[in-house]
């Protein structure tokens, strides 16, 4: 229940709110997807950490690289 405290926490959203959109999903997605859907957001997720990681790495070599010189 934490999550759904700092979900509605930054996102403005209250107890009920958070139901509906909940109830929302469910029924328009259905019981069977929502694994599925939540599987491919942590992907996402998962991918733009990576990308964001590797583009501070590259910003950061090329920071050393041009103090080097």
């Amino acid at each position: 229940m934490e999550s759904v405290t700092v979900l509605g926490g930054i996102m403005g959203l209250g107890g009920q709110e958070i139901f509906l959109v909940a109830l929302f999903v469910l029924l328009f997605f259905g019981a069977k997807k929502i694994p599925e859907l939540m599987r491919g957001l942590g992907q996402g997720i998962n991918e733009f950490k990576n990308a964001t990681k590797d583009v501070k790495e590259n910003i950061e070599k090329s920071m050393e690289d041009t103090t080097t010189k």
